[in-house]
């Protein structure tokens, strides 16, 4: 699923292709896309006429900016957007279209069908699902150290999982929460109540140093992600923790290795990211003395 790099890179190229175009009409093809309103026809009648304002991101979602509208858009799995002439023909999977009055269209393609797009008057867009419960943005300069103690640090839940919470720190998924916890020195399965101010100070700036990172990459092209402009990313070749199974650490050479924490494949240095009796809470760690 793309995280915050990947989605920040589509809404940059997006809004540079869409930005003051008009639509002439919508043409939805999969109504399941469409999660509000319920009515597919009054989801084309609302957006026709309408001109595309820009294009922001709020955590993964996307959310264009129309004249008195918000289309919130979720890419899942693998949902993406390309602009293209109206004469093309349509590809395969392709769900939604927005035709401009350039003779242009916008079309979102979606193999997996997991995609969402729900149609707000602006300010019920941020108040309502999905995004009302959405946490902090990491590269929102309110992003602090001192706010990242507030809001995990005396949690007893396990970092990796709690990392991978929309509701605390919004935009951080399975890539760059295993890159920022290599790069802080942070095993996956310790309790966040059990990391220092100092630990978590190197979490922070680690995260926030990953994320940026990647957005000046253009995001991580781990299967099959690409920008508005069909442009791969290439952070996947900056990568140190994820997808590095076997492979020697940049920083000590001891092999990456893979586990599952929370459900999820998680990639680490047994030797930099060190577990010890810190990971445990107190009545824990009695139980294994």
């Amino acid at each position: 699923m793309p995280e915050l790099p990947e989605v920040e890179t589509v809404r940059r190229t997006l809004h540079a292709l869409v930005a003051g175009k008009r639509i002439e009409s919508v043409k939805v093809h999969l109504p399941r896309i469409i999660q509000r309103p319920d009515d597919i026809a009054q989801f084309e009648f609302m957006l026709a006429g309408h001109t595309i304002q820009g294009v922001e991101r709020r955590g993964k979602f996307l959310r264009l900016l129309l004249d008195d509208l918000v289309l919130v858009s979720h890419l899942r799995m693998e949902g993406r957007y390309g602009v293209y002439a109206v004469e093309e023909p349509l590809e395969k999977h392709t769900h939604v279209v927005f035709r401009f009055d350039d003779g242009t269209e916008l079309r979102y393609k979606d193999v997996r069908q997991f995609g969402t797009m729900h149609l707000y008057v602006p300010g019920d867009d941020l108040s309502l699902p999905p995004l009302n419960k959405l946490g902090q943005e990491p590269l929102d300069e309110a992003f602090t150290p001192e706010l990242l103690r507030k809001l995990i640090g005396s949690r007893t839940t396990k970092i990796k999982p709690l990392l991978l919470n929309q509701e605390i720190v919004t935009g951080l998924g399975n890539i760059y929460v295993d890159e920022a916890l290599h790069r802080a020195g942070i095993h996956p399965e310790r309790t966040a109540d059990t990391l220092s101010r100092a630990e978590l100070n190197a979490l922070h700036e680690a995260i926030v140093a990953v994320l940026q990172e990647a957005v000046d990459a253009g995001g991580s092209s781990i299967k099959s992600y690409v920008n508005g402009q069909g442009e791969m990313g290439m952070f996947q070749q900056s990568l140190h923790a994820y997808g590095q199974t076997g492979k020697p650490c940049r920083r000590c050479d001891e092999p990456i290795v893979k586990t599952v924490v929370g459900g999820r494949g998680t990639h680490y240095c047994p030797s930099c990211q060190k577990l010890g009796s810190r990971g445990l809470r107190p009545a824990a760690a009695s139980k294994k003395q």
